[in-house]
């Protein structure tokens, strides 16, 4: 089929011609059937990233070939994304996104599943071409990232969804009516807690080698906006989570699945505050490793959150990695699980008459737990039913994409970016805290100094640090040319 302008494009055209001519159009359910499609009304889609994650999320998408995928993106076709090429063998294949965009003109709408440095530059370059986007967790990269993208889908009116699926589990459900209840009480304390990272973390940046660059690899458009450097390897296609101009480590990783969980439900703001510390390595003695161009090994985090209608309190929110997690409240059965199976992830919402339990909340079961000091417990199911993949998330943002921005369906989206976007900027400010928390400088004595250990109050309406200016530097990043946002 040959590209034609865009989908609305295509469906003015026939409306249009139809009124002009004083042609009767049979409705397409009488001509096809119940369930009848027409050409015309199949999205037209692509994937930025098509591997990994991207495999799946353009896969879904595409809700069982109902929608029409028209190209793929990738700067590497050797590797998982050929699942995608050999799914969609019509899809015309493309490095560069941004030539893949102004090329095919009639795209409706992308998914974005690239390493997390190339979220915000790929979401605005759609959003900019009135492209509606599915952009993967976290949003993106930095906080001012997120507050553009949000900004951007409401002046350009298109529809958005950010890939935390389990923000479609409908046993989030379960958790909002005892938090909606009040019997918790006042809600004073959030702890979340990982086992990520999983991932090589908390060391020196490999050395380059472009010897070893795999030979279909397009390293240059790997880095998009990070530094130009030689190709260096243990990076792609999974482990540059751990380094700091790609990835958003553990929090980024997992944070918009866990975090979703007590900002969804007790209808959180802008954090006031943020501290945090780190785990420290000692490889010789007195020394400490310093390797700030990576996420640390493990690391604490607190933020400061104002009372809202749903916790009656003021909040405080921790959040731990590296395995790190919070101790045992008396309230749950000391031989069972805290958060998830193992107690390797989790949340609990701490009220004054009891704790609310919870696992990750990405496509594992978030067996939901309530304790209350009464005696009195519920709990959700422990092995989750999910008739569609990831709960219908691509496809309920492939509705609404059809549906249009402002309808019914885009307005049902559980992350378009009105919700993902601020959910984001909490889950990076933890990041910011922590690349503060390694700012070091020579002192007067010659000894290297960590300034930046300190509490961090955050304007979030200014979007700013007041209390420590050399923070601000990570509110945003430096891009390189051709890649700005």
């Amino acid at each position: 089929m040959k590209e034609k302008a865009s989908s609305t494009t295509r469906r003015n055209f026939i409306k249009n011609t139809a009124m002009a001519s004083s042609i009767f159009i049979v409705p397409r359910h009488v001509l096809g059937g119940p369930g009848y499609l027409a050409p015309s009304d199949r999205l037209h889609l692509a994937a930025i990233g098509a591997g990994g994650k991207g495999a799946s999320d353009i896969a879904n998408a595409s809700v069982d070939g109902r929608e029409r995928v028209v190209a793929l993106c990738d700067v590497d076709f050797s590797g998982s994304a050929k699942r995608s090429v050999e799914r969609f063998p019509k899809a015309k294949l493309f490095n560069d996104y941004r030539e893949m965009l102004d090329k095919m003109k009639g795209i409706d709408a992308v998914t974005i599943s690239t390493p997390d440095h190339v979220h915000g530059p790929a979401a605005a370059y759609a959003m900019g071409l009135g492209k509606h986007v599915y952009v993967q967790k976290p949003l993106t990269h930095n906080i001012r990232e997120a507050r553009i993208l949000t900004q951007m889908a409401r002046d350009k009116q298109v529809v958005t969804q950010m890939g935390n699926q389990g923000g479609s589990n409908p046993l989030l459900g379960m958790v909002q009516k005892w938090v909606d209840s009040g019997s918790l009480g006042k809600i004073t304390k959030v702890e979340i807690w990982t086992n990520r990272p999983v991932w090589p973390q908390g060391y020196a940046m490999p050395e380059p080698d472009p010897a070893s660059k795999p030979a279909d690899l397009d390293w240059n458009l790997w880095l998009g906006p990070a530094p130009m450097k030689p190709y260096t390897p243990n990076l792609h296609p999974f482990n540059w989570r751990g380094w700091w101009d790609y990835g958003t480590g553990a929090l980024g990783d997992v944070g918009c699945h866990l975090v979703d969980i007590p900002y969804r439900t007790l209808k959180l703001g802008y954090p006031t505050s943020a501290e945090c510390s780190v785990g420290t390595v000692f490889s010789q003695m007195w020394t400490p490793d310093y390797h700030p161009e990576g996420c640390p090994a493990s690391s604490f985090i607190t933020l400061s959150y104002e009372a809202t209608d749903k916790t009656g309190s003021p909040l405080i929110m921790t959040w731990s990695d590296g395995g790190i997690r919070p101790s045992h409240p008396e309230i749950i059965p000391a031989d069972s699980d805290i958060g998830g199976p193992g107690s390797y992830n989790g949340v609990l919402i701490h009220g004054e008459n009891g704790v609310i339990s919870t696992n990750i909340n990405d496509s594992s079961p978030l067996t939901p737990k309530l304790y209350l000091n009464d005696g009195t417990t519920e709990f959700g199911p422990e092995v989750e039913e999910m008739p569609e993949p990831e709960y219908g998330h691509q496809r309920k943002w492939v509705d609404a994409c059809k549906a249009g921005f402002g309808s019914e369906e885009h307005l049902g989206l559980t992350s378009s970016f009105d919700y993902a976007g601020p959910m984001t900027e909490t889950v990076l400010m933890g990041n910011l805290a922590i690349r503060s928390y390694m700012l070091r400088k020579e002192n007067p004595e010659g000894q290297m100094e960590f300034y930046g250990r300190r509490k961090l109050i955050w304007d979030g309406d200014n979007m700013k640090i007041t209390n420590f200016e050399d923070a601000n530097q990570f509110v945003t990043r430096t891009y390189r040319e051709g890649w700005e946002v």
